[in-house]
């Protein structure tokens, strides 16, 4: 039985010539993925980036369907705020694990860990948190502001997002991550 595979060109590929085989359904999935990304200018990056990132997040989520959500979502609402999305991937490696519900012990909240607090802040107390995509624009709008804050300085902005300025601890984790994952 011949299975195709998605070739660089977005086309269809004997998996002879590359070795690899690929489920038709995920590929489709990549395909819709790519054609309905609106943060990426050209095709070819959309790809490349996708693929990459959905094995990398592969561990963390095994659904190729919520992979390929969060990551259309993450890689959206960084470009928003001029945010790497590589950073904010390891920001939610180290944050939450990507769990959705996950709740801390002092009571962050989703997958970037947002403090309830921040919603008296913005000015939304409705908001929900645990809702993906308005946990990812408060994250990375977050991230944005200490980054601005520090004047672009990833160590101390990411201390502040987490609370713990004056330790890199925090800085350290997320900064193995991104090297070791997502960069």
């Amino acid at each position: 039985m011949a299975v195709w595979v998605l070739s660089s060109e977005l086309s269809w590929a004997n998996p002879s010539d590359s070795g690899q085989e690929v489920d038709l359904a995920l590929r489709q999935l990549l395909l819709n993925t790519i054609a309905n990304s609106q943060s990426f200018a050209d095709k070819y990056d959309a790809e490349v980036w996708f693929v990459g990132m959905s094995e990398r997040l592969r561990p963390f989520i095994k659904d190729p369907a919520k992979r390929m959500a969060l990551l259309r979502k993450v890689h959206h609402y960084a470009n928003v705020h001029d945010v790497q999305p590589s950073l904010v991937l390891a920001v939610i490696e180290i944050e939450s694990h990507f769990n959705q519900y996950a709740v801390s012990r002092v009571g962050a909240q989703g997958v970037m860990q947002v403090m309830p607090f921040w919603k008296d802040e913005i000015g939304r107390p409705d908001d929900n948190l645990i809702d993906l995509e308005t946990n990812l624009q408060y994250g990375i709008t977050i991230l944005r502001h200490y980054l601005d804050r520090e004047k672009g300085k990833w160590p101390e902005a990411l201390a502040r997002y987490n609370g713990s300025y004056g330790s890199y601890r925090y800085s350290i984790k997320v900064m193995d991550a991104w090297h070791r994952r997502w960069k």
